[in-house]
């Protein structure tokens, strides 16, 4: 069965990217109707729009009123995407305004809307457009959060449109059908691996390369989350529609948690960080010796960040997830090795993978166990690791409600 997609295109300098959304959805085989806003002609006109989809295109709510479009395209839509949505089509959203098409199709669509919006950095952050985000999200509705770069003239800051592509990954994300179970909640993700310098060009590290914590990311925001990732040495591109804050450091990911955990219903810290850095940092590089000694390094422990947020909580408000990398030895198998890691840091749920023989770090397929505190397992088959994120959203949302 054909995917009925309607694309919003709204008044904005972007409006131009939203013709590479178009011709994403169209090669992967969905029916596409475009519905731009009188506005948005002046930037990008009706002709390409025909063009790219296929199809007719009408802006007012009196262009072929036998049709009944205004009620008839919003309730056969499986998708209302709005890219780019400005600040004027968030606020008429948000307030049930109809003088248009779109607006029509909005307030009669039955199916996920998601906006992508596109403004400069001060009217985004302008409180009245915050609340109008805040409402649609209240709603049910997804609002990705706006990247961060160039944006019209010589500007530069958050708001501009997410990548036409990574916008694409998060519509298809919610046309799998996925309920809105995190609609108007915020979670806070921690992905890739931190690093610990020992001198200008060398540091301590791991192989975490960050995409179990980005898949997370994109599963939340397809459930209507508001998500805010803090990325430790990640290099893949950022999930559209979150909040990437960039970090080296155990330290540096320690504070921009804590941060950021202020007001989440959610905490999944899928980042390896750092047991150990460096006692001193040397300000030159480390030379080789002519006696062909090695220098003697000394470690100090880093704070445990997961251990810190289960014990700053003052109810059952963050439900804390963390993660094992466990291998079995002499002693115990990877689950019960878990088990004692599950006890010992408090959390609400520790999703544990088997690393034996390289497994799971870096590779896009994966497979693990979700334990609960109160003695749930739950056993995830080898699969993407999307599947894994949703698995794991699933368990959060079991102990938010």
């Amino acid at each position: 069965m054909t995917t009925e997609v309607v694309l919003g295109v709204s008044g904005g300098i972007a409006s131009y990217k939203a013709a590479e959304l178009l011709r994403l959805f169209t090669e992967s085989g969905h029916s596409v109707r475009v519905v731009p806003t009188e506005s948005s002609l002046n930037f990008v006109g009706t002709a390409t729009w025909e063009a790219l989809s296929g199809k007719p295109v009408q802006v007012g709510v009196f262009e072929h009123v036998d049709e009944v479009a205004h009620v008839r395209i919003g309730k056969s839509a499986d998708l209302v995407v709005v890219a780019p949505a400005t600040a004027n089509i968030l606020a008429k959203a948000a307030h049930g305004l109809a003088d248009d098409l779109l607006t029509n199709t909005l307030l009669t669509a039955r199916c996920p809307v998601m906006f992508a919006p596109a403004m400069h950095t001060e009217m985004w952050e302008n409180a009245a457009t915050q609340a109008n985000v805040a409402i649609l999200r209240e709603r049910g509705h997804i609002v990705l959060e706006p990247a961060v770069g160039r944006l019209t003239g010589v500007d530069t800051g958050k708001g501009r449109l997410p990548a036409p592509a990574e916008i694409f990954r998060a519509a298809l994300n919610v046309l799998e059908g996925r309920e809105q179970d995190l609609a108007g909640r915020h979670v806070v993700v921690s992905a890739g691996g931190t690093r610990e310098f020992l001198d200008p060009v060398r540091f301590l590290g791991n192989r975490s390369s960050g995409r179990q914590g980005f898949a997370l990311a994109e599963a939340a925001v397809a459930r209507g989350a508001r998500v805010t990732v803090v990325a430790a040495n990640v290099s893949l591109p950022p999930p559209a529609g979150v909040t990437v804050v960039p970090v080296v450091s155990t330290e540096e990911l320690r504070q921009q948690v804590h941060l950021a955990t202020v007001d989440a219903d959610a905490v999944v810290m899928a980042a390896a960080p750092a047991d150990f850095r460096p006692a001193e940092f040397v300000d030159a590089k480390i030379k080789k010796t002519p006696d062909g000694i090695a220098p003697q390094i000394h470690l100090v422990e880093n704070a445990d960040i997961l251990v810190e947020l289960v014990a700053a909580r003052t109810s059952k408000r963050p439900v804390i997830v963390g993660f094992a990398a466990e291998t079995g030895d002499a002693t115990a198998t990877v689950i019960e090795h878990a088990r004692a890691k599950l006890a010992r840091k408090g959390c609400d749920l520790l999703v544990v993978n088997d690393v034996s023989d390289g497994k799971v770090f870096g590779r896009d397929d994966t497979e693990a166990v979700v334990l609960g505190a109160d003695g749930t397992l739950v056993e995830v088959p080898p699969g993407s690791k999307s599947v894994l994120a949703h698995s794991i959203w699933d368990a959060v949302v079991q102990r938010l409600d």
